[in-house]
């Protein structure tokens, strides 16, 4: 699924117009995304978790040349599922 199903997927199911779910879905996204800059985890019971792993910088190899390059320091977002989820997905994949 991606932004446009799910946007969809909002305006039938709760049957409002496309652009107020996407207003919507937007609103979501761009909250969950400003937490994660903040540096704050975020939880959404039954689902899963995002957090915002951070890595040291270290001693990396350019694949082309295999000349040693140093990795700068970055964060990244993490998903975590939860359990109710992950017992869905296996039971449903069974």
């Amino acid at each position: 699924m991606n932004k446009s199903e799910l946007i969809e997927a909002l305006a039938q199911e709760i049957d409002i117009p496309h652009r107020e779910a996407a207003a919507i879905t937007n609103t979501v996204l761009d909250a969950m995304t400003e937490a994660l800059v903040r540096g704050e985890s975020i939880e959404i019971r039954g689902f899963g978790s995002f957090v915002v792993k951070e890595y040291g910088s270290y001693e990396g190899r350019n694949p082309k040349t295999g000349k040693k390059i140093k990795v700068r320091p970055k964060k990244l977002p993490f998903f975590k599922v939860g359990k109710d989820l992950r017992e869905k997905v296996n039971k449903e994949g069974s």
